[in-house]
């Protein structure tokens, strides 16, 4: 890889929203605000989860592996947009735009199988709650962990290796905050056809598999909330569905918007602006 590319582009520009300044300065301010307690969220989750006995829970694992995920996710982006926005310092080298969406992917593709699971765990606990502990055992909890983080590194290696194995020979400007597929297809001198379609497969395979996996969860939740006789039973089986809820649908919106778009509709603005959800 690098041999292909050594007397070519070895650095690349991250142009992020520079033609809006002022836009810049607000996201600063509340990426600033916004990433550490995210951090400090997450991690106090985690500690949390770890340290009261009474939160060893299939749920509760499920949402501390959720939190180190979401951590991780952020943390591959937020601290170089950063960077970019208080120094003006835009270039990231070759290699470390191939770690950064090397590390994006895995944990995009973690985060989003992750929430199936979790839906797929509250299907049960509402649905089946006599047997909740027998299906959802400590076994079948750490295989349902497993296997999205084993999946998601297959599949990220694949992209990265893809991506970067193209001969990028100018322009090396990035119309995005981070390396993403995307923005970096349409800076390469070489047949991206084989990318596209890796895009196409993939997203759409991940992002329908998993969604519709956190659909009838909750089409069968739904229903078996509304046979509920009590008001206050009603909510309290919702209330613990509602944040999933609001996760879910923050995040696959952003996914399918940016992702499953057709090529001719892709305005690297409005994905950036999709993106920072």
């Amino acid at each position: 890889m690098a041999e292909r590319n050594s007397s070519k582009v070895m650095e690349f520009i991250l142009l992020g929203f520079s033609v809006h300044r002022e836009f810049e300065i607000i996201l600063f301010v509340l990426i600033s605000v916004i990433y550490p307690l995210t951090l400090i969220g997450n991690l106090g989750m985690i500690s949390l989860i770890q340290l009261d006995s009474q939160l060893h829970t299939p749920m509760h694992f499920f949402l501390s592996n959720l939190a180190v995920v979401d951590l991780c996710y952020s943390s591959s982006v937020a601290p170089k947009f950063l960077e970019t926005l208080q120094t003006k310092h835009r270039f990231i080298s070759f290699y470390a735009c191939a770690t950064q969406l090397g590390f994006f992917l895995n944990f995009l593709i973690s985060e989003m199988f992750l929430l199936a699971v979790m839906a797929y765990d509250r299907y049960v606990a509402i649905c089946n709650p006599p047997l909740y502990m027998v299906i959802m055992f400590r076994k079948m909890c750490t295989q349902l962990v497993i296997g999205p983080y084993l999946y998601s590194f297959c599949v990220a290696l694949l992209h990265t290796v893809v991506t970067f194995q193209v001969i990028y020979c100018g322009p090396n400007i990035i119309n995005h905050c981070y390396c993403d597929d995307v923005p970096l297809k349409a800076l390469t001198c070489s047949d991206t056809s084989l990318k596209e379609i890796l895009i196409f497969i993939f997203a759409g395979f991940n992002m329908i598999s998993s969604l519709t996996t956190v659909l009838i969860s909750y089409l069968y939740v739904v229903a078996t909330i509304l046979k509920i006789q009590s008001t206050e039973g009603r909510w309290k089986a919702f209330s613990t569905c509602a944040s999933h809820l609001t996760a879910v649908t923050i995040f696959y919106g952003t996914l399918i918007f940016m992702y499953l778009q057709p090529k001719s509709n892709h305005l690297f603005d409005t994905d950036k602006m999709a993106s920072m959800f």
